[in-house]
């Protein structure tokens, strides 16, 4: 563990420590003292950093809420997070929502990887608790229509159309220079609910599909995938995967001057840590993905908190951040947190307060219809929203400028 991630380790325990007791004995049901929330993440294994931003999201958010005076319609009581990991693994997920619920939480925030959250949910939906998704992008945590699930962002579903209108709209700008694909994709759920998507829809606009490259996760080499794809000379590479296999496959095409486009649609790995860590790998790749309204001053001030705190202001920090404060909203304006009057609330909710690229919520089946990602590109080392126009920081550079 790198001295920044045990620092960042630490302080998420430490807070949950102070924000929470989670793990007093006699926490009970029938104590409404506090709102209990059941904060399920990844903070460890292969995708602890990501689960341990979803965390300080998490966290920040209880410490605003608690500061401005908890549940005003339930007398002021405040929230209590009730943290677990479930270590990217589906069964210690599904062993830490039982956990929580014999300590009487009353919602859940989570999980991060599709798996654990298809698989997290369904546990509490035999419960009836609520769980609201703050991140997951696979569209079977919602198309099983649990009455108790709701996710706040977007799912692969919607940021596939998003993310190849916002493809073709660039292209088109540049005269229709891209034509031909390569997808690589990893081989779990994320991957191949987005790839079966992408191959449908791909040729409908244009574009040719050279081949398609499945990956295990994890995966140590990518010389191979790089050199199979050099030797198909594609306009763009398009790349679904976790954190870690994301960053490689950059570095490996970047090594093996794989001259392509870098779009991806819901890069795990696309973000701050990669544009920091690999400048040349990142230098103009783009990627369409959860983000925050850059021109919405209350996501800046979020920004510099959570950079003081020693982490990226990565996609997981605000979508948790704003998760937690529409679970709040809607019990607020339930009055109650018996499960039954919350999940009524979450249907209904309209909540705005938000400072995402966003709508509106409204619910359809669990999903916020109001969700949407953004258009982001690396330029000059700093990651810019470039689609749709009402966001852009920046214009696109397109195609990559040969290096």
């Amino acid at each position: 563990m790198t001295p920044h991630l045990k620092h960042r380790r630490q302080f998420i325990l430490g807070s949950a420590a102070a924000i929470a007791g989670a793990s007093i004995p006699g926490l009970g049901r029938a104590q409404n003292t506090a709102v209990k929330l059941g904060v399920v993440h990844p903070m460890t294994g292969p995708v602890a950093y990501n689960g341990q931003h979803c965390r300080i999201g998490t966290l920040t958010a209880i410490e605003d809420l608690n500061a401005r005076g908890g549940i005003k319609s339930l007398g002021g009581i405040p929230f209590q997070a009730v943290t677990g990991d479930s270590q990217g693994r589906v069964e210690v997920g599904v062993s830490e929502v039982e956990r929580m619920h014999n300590l009487g939480v009353h919602a859940y925030v989570g999980c991060y990887n599709s798996p654990v959250t298809i698989a997290a949910t369904q546990a509490a939906s035999r419960y009836g608790t609520p769980f609201v998704v703050d991140v997951g992008a696979s569209d079977l945590i919602v198309s099983r229509k649990l009455e108790n699930v709701f996710r706040f962002s977007p799912g692969f579903g919607k940021c596939v159309d998003d993310g190849l209108l916002a493809l073709t709209e660039i292209n088109k700008k540049a005269n229709g220079v891209a034509k031909t694909v390569v997808l690589v994709h990893e081989s779990g759920e994320l991957g191949t609910g987005t790839i079966r998507l992408l191959q449908d829809k791909l040729p409908r606009l244009g574009f040719t599909v050279l081949d398609t490259i499945a990956h295990d996760t994890p995966t140590r080499s990518f010389d191979n995938v790089a050199l199979r794809i050099r030797g198909m000379k594609p306009d763009i590479v398009m790349h679904t995967g976790y954190v870690n296999e994301y960053m490689l496959l950059a570095r490996t095409l970047q090594r093996y001057k794989v001259p392509a486009v870098r779009y991806s649609i819901l890069g795990a790995g696309f973000g701050v840590k990669f544009a920091k860590e690999s400048p040349d790998a990142a230098a103009y790749a783009m990627d369409f993905n959860h983000w925050y309204n850059p021109l919405d001053s209350r996501a800046v001030d979020l920004k510099k908190r959570i950079e003081s705190k020693g982490f990226d202001y990565v996609f997981e920090v605000y979508c948790a951040y704003n998760a937690v404060m529409l679970l709040a909203d809607a019990i607020e304006r339930s009055g109650s947190l018996a499960a039954d009057k919350i999940i009524q609330s979450l249907s209904a909710s309209t909540w705005d307060k938000h400072f995402m690229p966003y709508g509106p919520t409204r619910f359809v089946n669990g999903q916020n219809e109001g969700a949407a990602g953004c258009g982001l590109q690396v330029i000059n080392d700093e990651i810019n929203v470039v689609f749709p126009d009402k966001f852009a920081q920046a214009a696109a550079v397109f195609p990559r400028p040969a290096s």
